[in-house]
């Protein structure tokens, strides 16, 4: 099995193409299974959040599991697999793995460093887990990937730098509102893992009164309960619109929330003097409506605008260090990785000489009924163990060799002297007894 890794992301689509392709948490494990009902691919996790969509997946060969890929995402954004190809980007084998651990140590990230990357991988990988198409190297590969996002953010200073997408929003958004949140009321639209972070952030900055609706009032009640927040109805939008000046539009509907006609209600019932209504639209698909940012008076910055105003910012001053641990990560994943592919190969030779000892022997007892049960068994032990050591120096060896770059040739190899037949391993070998996240809103 080879990895591959199958994407697109904010740096390579505008955000109408990922709209396209996100796949909410209600279709996660249909997509999953479409993949892995793929013929080149085994084994797969999506990882879809607000600025990136990709495909981790194992195939059984490069170009069979490319097309197949493609053609579910093309299958999802409800076009020809040719209409994404500018957008999307392939990273095979060892530049797979370099890509996900990157993506884990938040090197990836629209904001460098920021550490929620790392929660989204996890969710992803519970999904696929919980989906039974994560198999023996997708789970080896998500769990060094969470540990090397770990290990880059408590070895380093990455985090320094690395706020999350939300307090970057927040920074652009206060370059409107003369470069101070305090004290200005805030609404929060949804109340998941991205709202909750929204308000916990509006919150630690001294904005407010901050107020949270969502689809589900009880889960708006809570979050909102957590900070001292405020909680209102989905029905009263418009209304709670007009009373604030910043808006964190974060929900996993499918149609856009903040509609032109509910804005423009909102912007009607608002005190000219109170500056503009700054919209933060961090949802894939957007929350705001087309439209809305022509409107006088209303501000929205969208995951495009944020990537735009962000693309010239300052790296963060440890990423360098974070690039190191990730290349040394990968060489040790890669060579683990070398030593498994031979495995099954060891283990096909030795049964293959098991299989020759014992056709030997009963060869053996057919032409010497006159031996003895202890002169049998003697016999057996002594043709064993020449057979052992014949054994032993040349699979240590190649699996020395095999852990060296280009060392599946010797894997190869030996099959090939030997007309060994590796059977390939299960899609799916031993999956975690892991409960997929609940669906709902970011």
């Amino acid at each position: 099995m080879k990895l591959l890794v199958v994407g697109t992301s904010y740096r390579t689509a505008p955000v109408a193409t990922l709209e396209r392709l996100a796949v909410p948490p209600t279709g996660l494990t249909r997509t999953l299974d479409r993949l892995v009902a793929q013929p080149y691919v085994s084994e797969a996790v999506l990882v879809s959040t607000c600025n990136r969509v990709e495909v981790y997946a194992a195939v059984s060969g490069f170009h069979g599991g490319l097309g197949d890929i493609c053609a579910v995402l093309a299958e999802q954004a409800g076009c020809q697999p040719a209409a994404l190809a500018n957008h999307l980007y392939v990273h095979f084998d060892s530049a797979a793995v370099g890509h996900v651990f990157r993506v884990a140590a938040g090197l990836d990230s629209m904001v460098i460093g920021e550490a929620q990357i790392l929660g989204q991988l996890r969710d992803a990988y519970h999904w696929a887990s919980g989906a039974d198409t994560a198999g023996r190297l997708l789970h080896e590969l998500m769990q060094q990937a969470l540990r090397v996002g770990k290990r880059a953010h408590s070895e380093t200073g990455i985090d320094r730098a690395g706020q999350s997408v939300v307090t970057a929003a927040l920074e652009l958004a206060a370059g409107h509102l003369d470069d101070d949140l305090a004290g200005r009321p805030a609404l929060v639209v949804g109340a998941g893992a991205m709202g909750s972070l929204s308000v916990a952030t509006l919150s630690r900055l001294g904005a407010g009164p901050v107020t949270v609706t969502n689809r589900s009032a009880d889960r708006a009640l809570r979050l909102a309960e957590s900070y001292g927040a405020g909680a209102r109805p989905m029905a009263e939008l418009a209304d709670t619109l007009s009373t604030v000046d910043i808006v964190v539009a974060a929900t996993a509907s499918t149609e856009p929330v903040l509609t032109r006609d509910v804005v423009v209600d909102a912007v009607a019932g608002r005190d000219p003097g109170r500056g503009p209504l700054v919209l933060l639209d961090l949802a894939v698909p957007r929350d705001v409506g087309p439209g809305v940012a022509e409107l006088p008076g209303v501000e929205v910055i969208d995951i495009d605008r944020m990537a735009a105003l962000l693309a010239d910012g300052p790296a963060a001053a440890d990423a360098t260090a974070v690039e190191r641990i990730v290349a040394g990560e990968v060489e040790s994943f890669l060579t683990w990785l070398r030593g498994a592919d031979v495995a099954p190969t060891v283990a096909a030779l030795r049964g293959r000489a098991d299989d020759v000892v014992t056709a030997e022997l009963r060869r053996l007892a057919q032409r010497r009924p006159d031996l003895t049960d202890e002169q049998r068994a003697e016999v057996a032990r002594t043709v064993h163990r020449v057979v052992q050591r014949l054994l032993h120096q040349p699979t240590v060896r190649v699996r020395q060799l095999a852990a060296e770059p280009g060392g599946d040739q010797y894997a190869a190899l030996l099959r090939e002297l030997f007309d060994l037949q590796v059977p390939q391993t299960s899609p799916v070998d031993t999956v975690p007894d892991i409960t997929p996240p609940a669906g709902g809103e970011r």
